[in-house]
């Protein structure tokens, strides 16, 4: 049995990733079914799959219908593997064009015991199917600065950010501290 290991990365959250092993022969239809399973997702949403290969060219987009390269359902990560992908774009949401990135990072040992697919290793919450508070990536500006409505930019735009703008675990609390005596007790 062959045993791919992919890689599976967001656009819209630097902390997320997960490591997968995929068999060669899984379809990319229960490759859906896991990715569901595995984020929480919605089961009941149109998705689709674009391979792309070493250079950013798109090699083929796998629906539920035929988009001109096949069904999910008769389409195996193998094939697209052969047909020179090495990138795989799980696109969850079709209205918004919102994906994870599934990068193949080489073949993987099969373990004796293993329920395949797997896997490996998480970090990171995951991106929000429906969530949009990410959504608008055209908006950055030059210096990586989401341009707010009212059209502020670049350092206009750095006195109006607040706490709000970022993610819990994103935040520095410099209001405590801790000191740490040598036995390990807190000092307050």
């Amino acid at each position: 049995m062959e045993i791919y290991r992919f890689r599976a990365t967001s656009l819209t959250s630097k902390h997320f990733f997960r490591l997968y092993d995929l068999p060669a022969e899984i379809t990319l239809f229960e490759l859906n079914t896991f990715l569901v399973a595995d984020l929480d997702f919605a089961p009941d949403q149109m998705i689709a799959f674009r391979a792309v290969d070493k250079d950013g060219k798109v090699k083929g987009v796998y629906g539920m219908f035929d988009l001109g390269s096949g069904t999910i359902d008769k389409v195996t990560v193998g094939q697209c593997l052969k047909n020179g992908a090495v990138v795989l774009h799980y696109i969850f949401d079709l209205q918004r064009n919102k994906y994870l990135i599934l990068t193949f990072e080489g073949e993987s040992e099969p373990l004796r015991h293993a329920n395949y697919p797997c896997l490996v290793q998480e970090r990171g919450r995951v991106p929000g199917q429906f969530d949009s508070k990410n959504d608008n990536l055209d908006a950055l500006d030059s210096e990586g600065i989401k341009a707010r409505k009212g059209g502020k930019k670049g350092s206009d735009m750095e006195e109006d950010i607040d706490d709000e703008d970022f993610e819990e675990d994103e935040l520095d609390n410099d209001d405590e501290e801790h000191i740490y005596e040598e036995d390990g007790a807190d000092e307050e």
